[in-house]
């Protein structure tokens, strides 16, 4: 199956070759987890903020689907 992930700001320095227009697709087995493509994509769960699965928010437990557009974004900081 295949997965579109698109990473935020700082995320995509951890993903060598990452397009940010294109993002990246990422051939998946049935019942993965986000969790399990965060570790296969090399990205610690704790740089991980927010996750969004096909635009709803989600966890890390969340198992994904073919054509799943998964979004991944980093803490930030402001004032």
């Amino acid at each position: 199956m295949s997965i579109l992930v698109k990473l935020s700001t700082s995320l995509r320095a951890l993903v060598p070759d990452y397009d940010p227009l294109a993002g990246l697709n990422v051939e998946a087995k049935e019942g993965q987890s986000v969790a399990r493509l965060l570790d296969r994509l090399g990205i610690p769960l704790e740089k991980i903020k927010i996750i969004m699965v096909n635009g709803v928010a989600a966890g890390a437990d969340t198992i994904l689907a073919d054509g799943d557009r998964v979004g991944l974004f980093p803490p930030v900081g402001g004032g």
